[in-house]
């Protein structure tokens, strides 16, 4: 009998995974390039910093939440062309932002932007995880994988900084479409067959419930900052939250053909490194929201100079995501992920140390260089527990839970961690403090936010089981 299970393709591997490689190249890089440029568009389109913290959000609660839904997608109509429909969608959205003449516009287009790479990323790295089916080769792959997006965030600084100096904030956006253009040409001359996998119901209860909960949670845990935690508006949208949780497990304890198969989470791995994704995640988009700002808005960087001044956290994670698949062979995963997690909570520290007129070789180089080793090791090994011992049917479905894990920890970590360092600032303002300082006070309280959530990481990693990255 001939199997229905997706059955992937390629004459020329390696050139194909550099292409796939490219389109995760865009979403990281788009992550990227936005944060360099939220300040020249905060105050062209007049967003003061809560409405430039949903750029970011719009992107990412789209992202995340329909990233499940983006895999299941993959696993039924195939993996090609699910991936080609959301490289599409990308492309058409970043031009839509680029065009914005208003924050309504803006965030829209943002939010057509995360739908269109909940898509495109299951299915990339479900692509990934099949043309290299066998494990040393799989983490060698995986290696280029981390390395290309370290490769996007470095990108990403520099030309965010570049293009809204020379072209505007608009540019930022624009720059997907040429990038998108390629990776739709080139993806269909090197993948050569991707059957679709077997018929199956979609489950769009499941679908709408979790991303409704996430919508009321990053919205409640948001509005704590603007009108507090006793608000009826906040108590209504955490209890939202919370029904629309449990309204999802419920269903899908209960669908023939669920969103997510609980017993997906028996793979221990799989569930070890979805968790330190989601706080990994967590840690990471706050980090590079705020040391953006930090830089332009505090040490009076303009949009350029803190682009060059991140290339040093972005290089570093380029080279150790490289580095990673030969550090996992030799010392195993729970080792490498741990000391990953540990180097980063310690450049986090450091970083919260910098004081508001912090010099960049004296206070921000040697955290910045800690924080890209810590993310460039940690990045590579959590993503190959997650899609460890995964069959070939619900590749897409681990890719897109280990990409959900990311953007829900994102969306969580920049509204719980934003609000700390919001709080932290109007304190220090309302007792006399500059607004440098409280800034800068603000701020610090975020990195060290971000530096125990990577500690919570490290202790979770613990739990996975040591050399299931290695190669067998």
């Amino acid at each position: 009998m001939t199997s229905l299970l997706p059955d992937v393709r390629s004459t020329r591997r390696w050139l194909a995974l550099g292409v796939l490689a490219l389109a995760q190249f865009l979403v990281v890089l788009d992550a990227s390039i936005v944060n360099i440029a939220l300040p020249v568009l905060g105050e062209q389109l007049r967003m003061d910093t809560a409405a430039l913290a949903w750029v970011i959000t719009a992107y990412v609660l789209a992202f995340g939440g329909l990233l499940l839904l983006g895999g299941r997608l993959a696993d039924r109509y195939g993996h090609r062309r699910v991936f080609l429909v959301g490289v599409a969608g990308f492309i058409a959205a970043s031009a839509l932002a680029g065009l914005s003449s208003g924050s309504a516009m803006l965030l829209a287009a943002r939010a057509v932007q995360g739908a269109s790479a909940a898509l495109l990323a299951p299915a990339a790295l479900a692509l990934l995880t099949q043309l290299f089916p066998e494990t040393r080769e799989r983490t060698k792959a995986l290696g280029v994988w981390g390395g290309v997006a370290g490769i996007g965030s470095a990108a990403g600084v520099l030309l965010g900084g570049v293009l809204t100096a020379a072209f505007g904030w608009q540019s930022v956006f624009f720059v997907n479409v040429p990038i998108g253009a390629a990776v739709l040409v080139a993806v269909p001359l090197l993948i050569t067959r991707d059957r679709a996998g077997r018929p199956s119901r979609l489950d769009l209860p499941g679908a709408t419930t979790i991303t409704a909960a996430l919508v009321a949670a990053v919205g409640a845990l948001s509005s704590v900052e603007q009108l507090g935690a006793a608000h009826p508006l906040t108590l209504a949208l955490a209890v939202a939250a919370l029904g629309l949780g449990t309204a999802f497990v419920l269903i899908e304890r209960r669908s023939p053909a669920p969103l997510v198969p609980l017993d997906v989470f028996r793979n221990g791995n799989l569930t070890v490194g979805n968790l330190v994704m989601l706080l990994v995640g967590a840690a990471t988009v706050a980090l590079f929201f705020a040391l953006s700002v930090f830089m332009q808005a505090v040490l009076g960087y303009d949009a350029l100079t803190a682009g060059l001044a991140q290339l040093p956290l972005a290089g570093a994670l380029v080279v150790v995501a490289g580095l990673a698949p030969v550090v996992i062979a030799r010392a195993g995963a729970r080792s490498t992920l741990i000391g990953a997690l540990v180097l980063l909570a310690a450049g986090l520290v450091w970083l919260a140390a910098a004081p508001s007129d912090a010099g960049f070789v004296a206070q921000l180089l040697g955290p910045s260089v800690l924080i890209g080793i810590g993310l460039g090791g940690a990045f590579v090994t959590t993503t190959q527990l997650s899609v460890d011992g995964v069959e070939g049917g619900e590749s897409g479905l681990a890719g897109g839970l280990v990409n959900t894990s990311q953007q829900i920890g994102g969306a969580l970590g920049l509204a719980v961690l934003a609000t700390v360092a919001a709080s932290r600032t109007e304190s220090l303002v309302a007792s006399g403090a500059s607004v440098p300082d409280a800034l800068t006070g603000g701020f610090s309280w975020l990195f060290l936010g971000a530096a125990g959530v990577a500690l919570a990481a490290a202790v979770v990693a613990g739990f996975s089981r040591s050399g299931a990255a290695s190669p067998r």
